[in-house]
C-alpha cells in the first residue's frame, strides 16, 4: 500500500434495485414504467415497494398507496413482490464487494452497504466495484465517497444514477449547508418540522445550532447527536460485526376492514404464528410484545408490553390477548401488525428484521 494510502469510507447503492432485479427478469420490461407492490393488484390495499425511474418521472414513490400509484399511470406493469428474488440477487452483491481488495463490508439491507478501504484514490476503487458487480449481477450501482459513514452516505445522492461522488469534511458545508435539513441521513419529516420550530432550516444551521437548544427540545443523546449529523460528522470506521435481530414483525393490511371480533382475533393469532416461526429460527427467548392496529379510514395505535422471557407459544399469545384487549370493540380494523422482541446475546450488534409489510 502506498503512503498516500489511507482510510476511506463507501457506501454502495443499487440503482432501484427490485426494479431492475424484475428487469433481468422480464427483459421486455426495460424501458416501461414498472412498479412493484403489494401481490401486483392494485385493487388491494397495498403500498408500492419501489418504482422504476420511468414510474418515478410520473411521481410514483415507495410507500405510495398501490391504488394511487396505478391511477397516476394507467398503464404501468405492476408486479407482485418476490422477496426471495431480491434476497438471492442481494447475496451475490453483497458476496462481490466482499471480494474486493482489502474491503471491510457492513451490510445494510438488500440494496446497500459500507465498504471501508484503504486507497490512495478512492474514485477508482468505487468504478472498480461499479463494474465488479455489474459483471456478477448485470446491476448498476452508485457509489458514495466519505471520511465518514454520514458524510459516504449523503453523497451517493449526488452520484446517483451510476456515478461517484466525494463528500468529506473540507466540501460538506459549501455541498450541502444550504440544503434542508430532510436532506440528511435520518432526518424525516417530524424532525424537520421540530428543527423549523426551533429556526433550523438548512444543514449549516443546524451545524451551528446551540447545544442547550437542541438538548431542550431532543433530549441529552438525541439532541447533539442531530447537531453532529449537520456537521456530517460521526462514526468513520465500518463495522463488519453481523447484526443481531432484535425482533421479528408481521402485519396485514385487509383488503376489507374487521368488523367482527372473532375476525381480528384469527387474524391475530395468524401473525403471530409466523412472528413465532421466525423467533424460533432465532432461539433467544421474547421479552416484549408489540400489536398495531390501524383503524379505518387510517388512525393508527400502537401498544407494547414488556414480558419475563420465554419461549412458550401459549404464554406469549396470552399476553397477546392481554394487548389485544385495548382494540376498540366498536371501530373496524384496517390493519393488524405483531411484533415479538427478543433477548440479544452478550456483545452482540443490534439490528433489525424488516417487517413482512412494513411495521
Amino acid at each position: 500500500m502506498s503512503a498516500a494510502a489511507r482510510s476511506w469510507v463507501l457506501h454502495v447503492d443499487l440503482d432501484q434495485f427490485i426494479a431492475a432485479v424484475e428487469v433481468l427478469r422480464h427483459p421486455e420490461l426495460a424501458g416501461l414504467p414498472l412498479i412493484v407492490g403489494g401481490r401486483g393488484d392494485p385493487a388491494e390495499r397495498a403500498v408500492v415497494s419501489t418504482a422504476s425511474y420511468e414510474a418515478r418521472a410520473f411521481g410514483v414513490g415507495s410507500g405510495m398507496p398501490l391504488r394511487i400509484a396505478a391511477r397516476k399511470i394507467p398503464d404501468a406493469v405492476i408486479l407482485p413482490v418476490d422477496h426471495a428474488a431480491y434476497d438471492a440477487a442481494s447475496a451475490v452483491v453483497m458476496a462481490t464487494l466482499r471480494a474486493q481488495p482489502g474491503a471491510v463490508v457492513q451490510v445494510l439491507g438488500w440494496d446497500e452497504a459500507f465498504v471501508g478501504v484503504e486507497t490512495s484514490d478512492p474514485e477508482a476503487y468505487a468504478r472498480d466495484v461499479h463494474s465488479a458487480v455489474l459483471e456478477a449481477t448485470r446491476l448498476h450501482c452508485s457509489v458514495g465517497i466519505g471520511d465518514t459513514l454520514v458524510r459516504a452516505k449523503v453523497a451517493t445522492g449526488f452520484g446517483k444514477p451510476r456515478g461517484v461522488f466525494r463528500l468529506t469534511v473540507e466540501n460538506w458545508l459549501s455541498v450541502m449547508g444550504d440544503r434542508p435539513t430532510i436532506e440528511l441521513w435520518g432526518v424525516g419529516t417530524k424532525i424537520s418540522r421540530r428543527l423549523a420550530g426551533l429556526g433550523i432550516r438548512t444543514v449549516a444551521e443546524l451545524a451551528q445550532a446551540h447545544p442547550a437548544a437542541m438538548i431542550a427540545e431532543f433530549g441529552p443523546r438525541m439532541g447533539p447527536w442531530y447537531a453532529q449529523l449537520g456537521r456530517g460528522e460521526g462514526a468513520s470506521v465500518v463495522d463488519d460485526t453481523p447484526w443481531v435481530a432484535r425482533g421479528h414483525s408481521r402485519e396485514t393490511t385487509f383488503n376489507a376492514n374487521l368488523e367482527d371480533r372473532a375476525e381480528v382475533d384469527a387474524a391475530l393469532d395468524d401473525l403471530l404464528a409466523q412472528v413465532l416461526a421466525d423467533v424460533a429460527a432465532e432461539g433467544r427467548p421474547v421479552v416484549g410484545l408489540g400489536l398495531k392496529v390501524r383503524y379505518a379510514p387510517f388512525t393508527t395505535k400502537t401498544f407494547t408490553k414488556k414480558i419475563a422471557g420465554t419461549a412458550d407459544p401459549a404464554v406469549i399469545r396470552g399476553k397477546l390477548r392481554e394487548l389485544a384487549a385495548k382494540i376498540a370493540p366498536d371501530r373496524a380494523v384496517r390493519l393488524l401488525g405483531v411484533r415479538a422482541e427478543m433477548a440479544m446475546p452478550e456483545g452482540a450488534r443490534e439490528g433489525h428484521t424488516p417487517t413482512r409489510g412494513g411495521w
